[in-house]
């Protein structure tokens, strides 16, 4: 699945599909999203399908069935969506569940709001699911709960092809990518600040996302258990792999003289951005590094990533939320993600993709280079691929109902 193929039949999709009509009544629908706070991408996820709801579905109501929110984020959302809706508690999740006309399961890393989507079927509420990744064993334990869909957007090439390969027939099943894409939250305000604090001029900075291998969700929550195996496999490849990203990110300060702004995705890349990205570097590269060293919110970082030259990373959203502005932007991708690499390639950036283990530091630095010898015709790459994303998001919407 390739973003020419989509192409080839964007037109004739859209005008076939039986949900484009837009209900002038409006639906009532339920988006169950927000799965945590430690992750800007995973906050990204609702703000995003709320954006295109506001621009291709603004007749429906839509409430939000979320995970625990904190403070800061329920500011966020409710601020930029005045007339979103919340359902925090049981009471308002029953009611909630009980008036829709539509249940949506949002963008993320699988079928997180499974339990909840079964409810939705249980009532007998239509259902999909929009922009998600599927494992080989989700498409087993939840096969009639896929089947029973509406709909079901993988926000990835391989989750579709797999998803397709068990036979499943009923919903309809299409690449949608992850939300993120249509991210339009800014907090420029902080951003300024940033930008006055750390020397970096708009439009000149690279910046540079680190990630493990896998993530320590035991480090971020007490109710998770420490995994050695994984911790090892952490341990084993964590200089192997940032060590391709530091030598990008020399030849951007060494060939242009511009600077790079290394910073976090997850709350527990924070302390890591020195060990991992800075400290090792050269002494002569280091006065045009900045480290940001606290957690950002969603909002304050696509702000930063929306006034950058270019974004290079180990993680997944932050490269998409670059993109949602324009941006140009790398994945860097470990073997341990999952099957959501894959959608850089299906918007058309293979070449902004880069699969760790077969990658040589000296070719990310060489693309990287790429990007900032042009940057007018990076940007243009840049804002095919999010047209292209966009298209795809307007029919995945169009056919909640």
């Amino acid at each position: 699945m390739n973003r020419r193929t989509f192409l080839a039949t964007a037109a004739a999709t859209l005008a076939a599909s039986p949900g484009r009509a837009a209900d002038p009544k409006g639906k009532k629908v339920l988006l169950r999203s927000s799965w945590q706070t430690v992750n800007i991408g995973d906050i990204a996820h609702t703000p995003g399908m709320l954006s295109l709801f506001e621009k291709h579905r603004p007749q429906d109501e839509v409430t939000l069935w979320p995970n625990a929110l904190s403070p800061e984020v329920e500011t966020l959302l409710t601020t930029r969506f005045p007339k979103l809706r919340l359902a925090k508690t049981k009471a308002e999740q029953d009611a909630a569940l009980t008036a829709c006309d539509f249940f949506l399961h949002g963008s993320g890393p699988g079928l997180v709001g499974a339990k909840e989507a079964l409810r939705a079927k249980e009532a007998g509420k239509p259902y999909g699911f929009a922009g998600v990744t599927l494992s080989d064993a989700e498409l087993k334990s939840h096969r009639d709960l896929l089947a029973g869909a509406k709909f079901v957007f993988t926000r990835d090439g391989d989750s579709l092809k797999a998803l397709k390969a068990t036979g499943i027939a009923g919903p309809k099943m299409e690449f949608g990518p992850d939300a993120t894409f249509a991210l339009d939250l800014r907090d420029d305000a902080a951003a300024g600040k940033l930008l006055k604090e750390h020397g970096l001029e708009p439009g000149q900075y690279l910046c540079a996302v680190p990630r493990l291998r896998w993530t320590p969700y035991w480090e971020i929550r007490d109710t998770v258990k420490p995994n050695p195996k994984r911790s090892a496999v952490n341990e084993a490849f964590a200089e192997r792999d940032h060590a391709k990203l530091r030598e990008g990110i020399i030849a951007w300060v060494t060939q242009f003289k511009r600077k790079v702004f290394l910073v976090p995705e997850m709350t527990y890349a924070v302390e890591r951005l020195g060990p991992l990205l800075y400290d090792p570097l050269p002494a002569a590269v280091k006065p045009n590094v900045a480290v940001l060293d606290r957690y950002w919110l969603t909002a304050e970082a696509a702000s930063i990533y929306a006034q950058a030259a270019a974004v290079a990373s180990f993680e997944n959203h932050s490269p998409i939320m670059a993109l949602a502005a324009g941006v140009p932007a790398m994945l860097l991708r470990q073997p341990t993600d999952t099957r959501k690499g894959q959608m850089w390639r299906d918007v058309g950036l293979d070449r902004w993709l880069f699969e760790i283990d077969d990658a040589s530091g000296k070719e990310i630095a060489e693309r990287i280079v790429e990007i900032g010898r042009d940057l007018p015709a990076a940007r243009t790459i840049a804002e095919k691929a999010h047209t292209f994303a966009n298209e795809r998001m307007a029919a995945m919407v169009a056919e909640v109902g």
